[in-house]
């Protein structure tokens, strides 16, 4: 046994993990060595500890009285005790925390050795060849929706500013009517025609920007929520395929008692992880399903929305756009509210 855990120590030691999963450095050897020289420095000195001053058939003077002697022995009992109850309950604590980073470290230990064999192509892994056909779906499907999502406030920041200046232009215009006598009606029009189209492109702007909030969300919220999840499978994939090589690894070895034991203990480790591995790789099939489901379902409601909306405005159908904010539930911002309106919410 002590051999063992001596090859465990220096196995382990190989390849050094702090908590990030990368090489560090390990505490220095000489540790237990400055304990001990702490310990002797905080030590009672024998020099500073005399109880009787004086020796047989001195004076009285340097003789501390019985009573005193039992009321101090009786406090430093006292205090003896809590003390001793602080340090057993802070060595449980240390012990506690000491098995947790044992236990961290050797599945740490595993899994990188497990990753590093994957990778030189030493190590075999499960494969789950249609789900992982369905998670790079997924994941292609994602950063197109980006894009899109990208395009998408591109869009709204620059009509945002057209529409902006369409509305400084439709003032300057309606001032140079009242100051230009000889030119008031085409000064008018063209001012009634600036305010129309503003009014009409914040309109479409209300309906581009609740375009933009759903992409978002079916995006960042959902999409994202379900790759968390395949985030946690691919991981315990990882353990559960480290846990598997190293019982069939044991299973080449001695049958001795204590190759036994271990192989027990590396049974049950792997009975764990198993379960672990398939419970997450259930919960992704059902998550990509119900994703599945639910982005169709947005994305026909959203195109059919910006399809609508720039049909209408370009159309230069006032009415048509109007619908079809009333179609979708969209409540444009209340007249004099502070601009701008409507990136304000992205």
């Amino acid at each position: 046994m002590m051999s063992d855990s001596i090859m465990s120590k220096a196995a382990t030691m190989e390849i050094p993990i702090n908590s990030n999963g990368d090489t560090g450095n390990l505490p220095e050897d000489d540790s237990l060595e400055q304990d001990l020289q702490q310990v002797m420095v905080s030590g009672p000195n024998l020099n500073e500890t005399s109880i009787v001053s004086g020796g047989y058939g001195g004076t009285a003077e340097g003789i501390i009285p019985t009573s005193s002697i039992k009321g101090s022995s009786m406090h430093h009992s006292s205090s003896s005790s809590s003390s001793m109850m602080s340090e057993e309950a802070s060595r449980g604590v240390a012990v506690e925390k000491l098995e947790f980073m044992k236990k961290w470290g050797l599945n740490t230990y595993k899994c990188t050795k497990q990753m590093i064999s994957e990778r030189f192509g030493r190590g075999s892994r499960t494969v789950d060849l249609e789900l992982e056909a369905q998670i790079e779906v997924l994941r292609d499907t994602k950063r197109k929706y980006e894009n899109v999502l990208r395009l998408a406030r591109a869009l709204t920041n620059h009509f945002y500013s057209m529409v902006q200046t369409q509305h400084a232009l439709g003032d300057t215009f309606a001032d140079l009517s009242q100051k230009s006598p000889e030119l008031r009606d085409e000064f008018g029009y063209n001012a009634e025609t600036q305010k129309l189209l503003c009014k009409n492109g914040e309109t479409l702007l209300g309906a581009i920007n609740f375009f933009v909030s759903s992409i978002n969300t079916l995006v960042n919220k959902t999409m994202e929520d379900t790759l968390m999840t395949i985030k946690m499978y691919e991981s315990a994939r990882l353990e559960f395929d480290a846990y598997r090589a190293d019982l069939e690894e044991l299973s080449l070895g001695p049958r001795d008692a204590v190759a036994m034991a271990r192989m027990e203990t590396a049974q049950q480790q792997y009975q764990v992880h198993k379960d672990k591995y398939e419970r997450l790789r259930s919960d992704v099939i059902i998550k990509l399903k119900f994703l599945e489901e639910n982005k169709v379902k947005v994305m026909h409601k959203q195109l059919l929305l910006f399809h609508n909306a720039i049909s209408a405005y370009f159309a230069g159908n006032q009415q048509q756009l109007e619908q079809t904010l009333q179609q979708f539930n969209i409540k444009l911002k209340p007249p004099g509210a502070d601009k701008p309106s409507w990136l304000e919410e992205q």
